[in-house]
């Protein structure tokens, strides 16, 4: 029994720590002011902001009731192990066993939360997927990234919102970017950030041949505050077109859409998906702001890293994940090493396990 209560109390400490890292009494504070907010007047003037901030809340509220409810029962756990080593009652020595058992079976799933202490790991993420050479092939991977990523953010409750879309020809699509909205959606997505490749049978082969397809999936955290970054507005070429898409208000029919290029990095971002052209152009100058931070803090890293004699070529379009669905099956993570003979439920948007493998490998690979 003594080695149960030694891990109690590990336990106890760490979840300590983790409220640390978490910054407990600052997500208090700040759901206070959300909850002030919510109660005014004109609270719900704005429907959108409204249900924005009422889900925040609400994930704030159940995220510290479950650490505050841990701690607590660590507390009495330990309460009961001092009336144990008094009476040494053996129902109360099973029961007391069951109950650590059961507590950190509770702690081990939101320990998780530790390993997402990023500069940015709570914020929204901005993600990008784009189809490789190879045609309708490539499209149809993109497509199917797509539609993995959707259903991830959609079992995490997570708000998505599609702003651009380019359709492929036949199938597929050739691009999309979409905002994912929701607490620590960044630190859980940018475990996709890279070129993820397919082997299948190819269904637009009538000879029903194996093909190898790519397509690359970018993900930026959404930054409210830019700060250090400014943009002269002569570096900015503007351009408006018509948005396309499935139909609705403004499609192909004024010129609502906006694209924004940065001409000295080259940067581009296109939004399409607001009603108006103001809106689209606000969206799109929020992603190019966020774009040029993630480039000027990934500069930085690479200019440490030169100092310390260690500098490697960016990794921005390596290959980081391979799904094999023919002649095997099999989904193999090719930084974590992490696999799963699985496939149709990584594509499905069970991503849980990669992600948690990722950040782990990333956690111990971090000088």
């Amino acid at each position: 029994m003594k080695e149960e209560i030694k891990k109690l109390k590990e336990t106890g400490k760490k979840i300590k720590d983790i409220l640390s890292l978490l910054g407990l009494e600052k997500m208090k504070t700040e759901m206070r002011a959300l909850e002030a907010e919510m109660q005014a007047a004109d609270f719900w003037a704005d429907k959108n902001r409204a249900a924005a901030v009422s889900k925040k809340y609400e994930n704030y509220k159940k995220e510290i009731a479950s650490w505050e409810s841990l701690q607590t029962e660590v507390g009495e756990l330990l309460e009961l192990a001092k009336d144990l080593a008094v009476t040494g009652d053996e129902g109360l020595e099973m029961e007391l066993k069951e109950k650590i058992i059961e507590l950190e079976k509770r702690f081990s799933k939101l320990e998780f939360y530790a390993l997402l202490s990023g500069k940015h790991d709570t914020k929204n993420a901005i993600v990008a997927v784009h189809a490789g050479s190879g045609g309708t092939e490539a499209q149809d991977w993109a497509e199917m990234l797509l539609r993995m990523l959707f259903r991830y953010a959609e079992k995490k409750g997570w708000t998505v919102t599609l702003l651009d879309e380019s359709r492929g020809g036949e199938a597929g699509i050739k691009s999309a970017i979409f905002r994912v909205e929701g607490r620590f959606a960044y630190g859980h997505l940018k475990s996709e950030h890279g070129t993820h490749r397919l082997v299948r049978i190819s269904p637009f082969d009538a000879e029903k041949m194996r093909h190898t397809s790519f397509a690359l999936i970018e993900v930026i955290p959404e930054i409210e505050d830019v700060g250090a970054v400014e943009i002269d507005p002569k570096d900015l070429r503007v351009d408006t077109f018509m948005a396309g898409g499935h139909g609705g208000q403004s499609v192909n029919t004024t010129y609502s859409a906006v694209r924004i290029v940065h001409l000295p990095t080259g940067l581009t971002v296109a939004c399409q998906n607001e009603r108006s052209q103001a809106q689209n152009k606000e969206t799109a100058m929020k992603i190019l702001l966020s774009k040029l931070q993630k480039l000027k803090e990934e500069e930085q890293r690479k200019e440490k890293a030169e100092l310390r004699g260690e500098y490697k070529s960016a990794e921005w379009g390596n290959q980081i994940r391979s799904y094999v669905l023919h002649p095997y099956k099999m989904v193999k993570d090719l930084r974590s090493r992490y696999e799963t003979a699985d496939p149709q439920a990584v594509l499905d948007g069970d991503l849980d396990e990669l992600v948690e493998a990722y950040l782990r490998w990333k956690k111990t690979h971090t000088t």
